[in-house]
């Protein structure tokens, strides 16, 4: 299986202009090779398109520049545009799954920029790496590649920051379980709370998500394409990609922990693009990362030879008690936990629904009969309510 490898490394100032010259150039093919799909009726052939956009360009004064750069990547930036458009003729007769794939856009300067390496285009020699008509930059080599990588893809961020992204085969590791399942439950005050008891807590992102909105405030006021507009958008994507980073790194090591431990990982599919019109809970929602987390499980499961499931999201799994499996109903957002009127057992919402998302993973299903109630569910009573529940059970 392939796996990416991504490091940082600091250009010197020669390397800088380099890299812009060859982002530059492998923006413009793609712009180029995009426009002329766009006004031809019938799609041409990626080979017509590089011979079009790199091998009669050069000649023209217009583009005689594209010949300062190396060619593999222009050529990637052309196979690119055929994958885009692949996903898009895909998405639109539902052979891709997931959400719908809009049309190729163009790529624009203030944008994340990247550029792929083919191994003619690349090696690595001792503790660096020479780029083609680049130089050698030397990364951070936080880890060892397990293999030879096939590519590098050379990117720069929002925020300026580089990177090296090595594509590389790894063989699957067997290694064995201390558990056979685990429920997960996903939620947002308790990221995921376990069907073993434990808790997983994100952390809080306001003091940053308050830096952003004020430095959003202020890039809104101020003129376009200006020394200082540019600086305000910098600034904010640092600290989206503090963000990004403080979540990106909580989830692997939950993921890692989680898949280490346990053979069979089970999740909740989960509406996020339904939940996230709900406005008051829109943003606290979209930080979460829920489906990353999902995405980390399933890759780290295949790795390390595990089993992931995902259930269905219509599974009543909030709505039925994980004891007896009696069904309560449904059960407002504001109780946080529930008294079965079947069994007396005080259910804890988040912890009972990761059990039962365990138990519907595994394969043991609720049993319909015992499931069928027609009164509404109650939250917990308290001492001085005990008439009104033994009054709902009939006694």
């Amino acid at each position: 299986m392939k796996a990416r490898y991504q490091y940082r490394f600091y250009p010197t100032d020669q390397q800088k202009q380099n890299l812009a010259r060859l982002f530059g150039c492998v923006r413009v093919v793609y712009n180029d090779a995009l426009a002329i799909c766009k006004q031809s009726e019938k799609k041409p052939k990626s080979a017509e398109l590089q011979k079009i956009v790199i091998t009669q360009a050069k000649k023209t004064e217009a583009r005689a520049w594209l010949s300062e750069v190396s060619n593999i990547p222009l050529q990637q930036s052309v196979a690119d545009l055929e994958t885009a458009f692949k996903n898009f003729f895909d998405s639109c007769k539902g052979k891709r799954k997931g959400r719908k794939v809009g049309y190729p856009k163009f790529k624009k300067r203030t944008n994340s920029q990247s550029a792929r390496l083919t191994r003619g285009g690349f090696s690595i020699k001792g503790g660096g790496v020479y780029l083609a008509k680049i130089g050698t930059v030397k990364p951070i080599w936080s880890r060892e590649l397990p293999s030879p990588p096939s590519s590098v893809t050379i990117i720069k961020d929002c925020a300026n920051r580089y990177f090296l992204s090595f594509v590389v085969e790894i063989e699957p590791v067997q290694i064995d379980a201390e558990h056979i399942s685990i429920g997960i439950d996903m939620g947002i005050k308790t990221f995921a709370v376990m069907s073993n008891g434990e808790k997983a807590f994100i952390p809080s992102y306001k003091n940053l998500d308050r830096k952003v909105r004020k430095w959003q405030r202020k890039l809104a006021r101020q003129l376009k394409d200006s020394n200082r507009r540019n600086k305000t958008r910098v600034q904010i994507a640092k600290l989206h990609n503090k963000i990004a980073d403080t979540r990106k790194d909580f989830l692997h090591k939950l993921s890692t922990k989680i898949v280490n431990e346990n053979q069979v990982i089970v999740l909740e599919d989960l509406n996020v693009s339904g939940m996230v019109k709900n406005r008051k809970l829109a943003r606290a929602i979209s930080q979460q990362g829920w489906y990353e987390f999902r995405v980390l499980c399933e890759a780290k499961s295949e790795k390390l030879g595990r089993e992931f499931r995902v259930i269905s999201r219509w599974e009543p799994t909030s709505q039925v008690c994980a004891d007896c499996g009696f069904k309560w109903g449904k059960v407002d957002l504001s109780i946080r936990s529930v008294l079965c009127l079947n069994c007396g057992t005080e259910q804890d919402r988040d912890f009972n629904a990761a059990r039962n998302i365990n138990k519907v993973g595994i394969g043991h299903c609720h049993d319909s009969k015992r499931t069928q109630r027609q009164s509404k569910t109650t939250p917990v009573a308290s001492v001085d309510e005990v008439s009104r529940i033994t009054a709902l059970l009939g006694r």
